[in-house]
This record gives structure tokens, C-alpha cells and sequence, in this order.
């Protein structure tokens, strides 16, 4: 089994998805969401020239932020990625072609899964971490039932209908990383709004992982 790369350690397990954001607003959004306390930012490819994004981003933050793309369906897509210094892949689904291209590249892997047979799937693929999806059509419950029968090192995130509020709720069920689309940003949303919707997502991680944090 070829492996892509591990998860890295974050301060928080937040990755936020910043569909439809354009260039020219790239840099800013990016910068306020990294000085909140946020460290791993996507761009969904189905954004507006999301590379020329994805570029600007990674030449303005730290080398250990995790910059990548989002709804990543080809492994072309993962070569374009590499060449604009992106590192982390995420997917909608777990497609086997994207998984080996992302390895070939040394990246980080979050392959969409719904199931036990996906989630078993994109572990034999090397995925570095399983991003389930919809998080609110599974809800915690099946989350934390799937998680049961995963190897125990598996990072779990969720993605899709989740917000600051559910954090506790889904850490129980074993989900250490979060993605946060539009309760973080939306086209259009000023960069102040953006900010402070940064900043209580990071609050809202400290107060639910307040032990683990403590603990580290």
C-alpha cells in the first residue's frame, strides 16, 4: 500500500474551505483566517481561478500552514496543485487515481467518505485522514459507529452542515478535524465578518478540546 503523507499536527483541526473566493481577495481572507488560528486552508477547484488563489496563498503565509484544494476529482488536478506548492488534497469521494497521484506528490490526503466500505476503502489507499461527508446527513451517532471499527489511528474529520456549535457533539464520536465552509466565509462576506467568524471557531475549538489542549 502506497501511503500519502501524514496528517500533520495541528494546533487545531480546522480546515477552512473557502469555496468561491476569487485572486484578488485570496491573500487577505487567507491572512485573517491564519491569524485567528486556523492553519489548513483548502480552495474547492470549483472556485474562480482557484490556483492562481491557491498560489498567493501559499507566498504569503508560513511554510507550515497546510494550503490545498478542494473538490479534487483528477489526478491532473493534484499535478497543477503540486506546481503552485499546495499540499493538502480534499476530495468530495475517494477515487483511487487521485490517492496515487497525491502520493506520488508527498501530500496530504482528506478522500470524501460515506460509508464503511469508503471509509475502509480510502484507509487501504493510504489516506491521511477520512473526511466524512455530509457530516449532518451522517450525524455524530454514525460517525462514531464507523469509528468503532477503523484503526484506531485513523484521523477522522467531518465536513458538510457543520459549524462552531457542533464541535463537542461530534468529538465524542471520535472526529478530531473540521472543515468549515460557509459558517466561516462566503463570497462577498467582508473581510472584518470573516475575521471574527475565524476567531469564534478557534474559541469554540479551545473551549471543546479545552483538556486536550491543556494536556499538549
Amino acid at each position: 500500500m502506497t501511503r500519502t503523507a501524514q496528517f500533520p499536527k495541528l494546533r487545531r483541526g480546522l480546515v477552512a474551505i473557502l469555496r468561491g473566493l476569487t485572486p484578488d481577495q485570496a491573500v487577505a481572507v487567507a491572512c485573517v483566517i491564519y491569524e485567528a488560528g486556523i492553519e489548513a486552508i483548502e480552495v474547492p477547484l470549483n472556485s474562480p481561478e482557484p490556483f492562481a488563489s491557491i498560489a498567493s496563498i501559499v507566498g504569503s503565509l508560513p511554510v507550515s500552514a497546510l494550503i490545498g484544494a478542494g473538490t479534487v476529482l483528477e489526478a491532473t488536478q493534484v499535478d497543477s496543485l503540486a506546481g503552485v506548492g499546495g499540499r493538502l488534497v480534499v476530495s468530495p469521494n475517494i477515487d483511487a487515481e487521485v490517492m496515487a497521484a497525491a502520493a506520488r506528490q508527498g501530500m496530504v490526503t482528506m478522500p470524501g467518505v460515506m460509508s464503511p466500505t469508503e471509509a475502509f476503502k480510502a484507509v487501504k489507499l493510504g489516506a491521511s485522514a477520512l473526511k466524512f461527508f455530509p457530516a449532518s446527513v451522517i450525524g455524530a451517532g454514525g460517525i462514531a459507529a464507523m469509528r468503532a471499527v477503523l484503526p484506531k489511528d485513523t484521523v477522522i474529520g467531518a465536513v458538510g452542515g457543520v459549524s462552531d456549535r457542533d464541535f463537542a457533539s461530534y468529538r465524542a464520536a471520535g472526529v478530531t478535524a473540521f472543515g468549515l465552509g460557509t459558517s466561516l466565509f462566503r463570497p462577498g462576506m467582508g473581510i472584518d465578518e470573516v475575521a471574527a467568524r475565524a476567531r469564534s471557531a478557534v474559541a469554540a475549538w479551545d473551549a471543546a478540546f479545552e483538556d486536550e489542549n491543556n494536556a499538549g
